[in-house]
């Protein structure tokens, strides 16, 4: 018993840097006392002393401001950050080497007995204000973002953000010629990296590339009237984004300045 709690304590310290010292982390930290509290409540609960465990797991709920079902099965080394508002259900089950962050939900979409309630395999992280509902199996190493509703189930070390949560499929490398476009254009707002599986970055990314091959064949276009003596602007007269642009500010705000037209106009 003593080597889980020291476990937990050490969890707290690797997951948590502004944990400072021991008594610290048994005094002051919710997420590990309604954790302690709840093995009881669950040794109550399997002998079937389920009232005492009810009422063990309310006063608890009351002391820390989370709620754990003393029915629920949880892992080693589990850590609740902040904790306030977290709720766990009756039959979810949480592997080892678990994060929760406050306000999140592991609930049940159903009235039905039985298994209604998520898993959660070993090494997830949940992100604050996240809600995860009915029966769905988190993989091993997943992320599920913050104030993400996940609905379905999501792959071993996989990330899931949004309402409802979608998986991120990772960002391809950069391509070259979005720099390039970017430089014609005065700011670069395409910078992607496998680090940040931005799904606003990755529509992003999508449009500049149909840009990209629209301005190519406006180039050709350009060219083949060249070619037959009709006179075009050139790519250097194009108008550049401008920082009014970016800052959304109202046309009376910011001076644009005219555009350059060709000899025909």
């Amino acid at each position: 018993m003593f080597h889980r709690l020291r476990e937990d304590i050490r969890s707290v310290f690797e997951r948590d840097p502004a944990a400072r010292n021991t008594f610290e982390v048994l005094t002051t930290y919710p997420g590990l006392q309604a954790v302690w509290v709840h093995r009881a409540a669950h040794g109550l609960w399997r002998i079937r002393l389920r009232w005492l465990a009810r009422v063990l797991a309310n006063v608890a709920r009351l002391l820390t401001g989370i709620e754990i079902h003393p029915g629920a099965r949880i892992g080693r080394r589990f850590f609740i950050d902040h904790g306030m508002g977290v709720v766990i259900g009756e039959t979810a089950e949480i592997g080892d080497d678990c994060t929760l962050y406050h306000q999140v939900t592991l609930g049940g979409t159903s009235w039905n007995k039985g298994k209604r309630h998520p898993t959660l395999e070993d090494g997830v992280v949940v992100g604050a204000g996240a809600k995860i509902l009915g029966p769905v199996r988190i993989g091993r190493f997943a992320r599920v973002g913050s104030n993400a509703v996940v609905l379905r189930d999501v792959p071993a070390e996989a990330t899931a953000v949004g309402i409802p949560a979608r998986v991120l499929s990772p960002p391809a490398e950069p391509d070259p010629r979005f720099k390039a476009m970017a430089d014609r254009m005065g700011f670069d707002a395409y910078g992607l990296s496998r680090d940040i599986p931005d799904p606003v970055a990755n529509a992003i990314h999508r449009i500049v590339g149909h840009m990209h091959e629209l301005d190519e064949r406006l180039e050709r276009t350009s060219a083949a009237l060249r070619d037959a003596g009709i006179e075009v602007g050139a790519a250097e007269e194009m108008h550049p984004i401008s920082e009014c642009d970016l800052e959304g500010l109202e046309p009376d705000d910011c001076e644009i300045p005219p555009r350059k037209t060709s000899g025909n106009s």
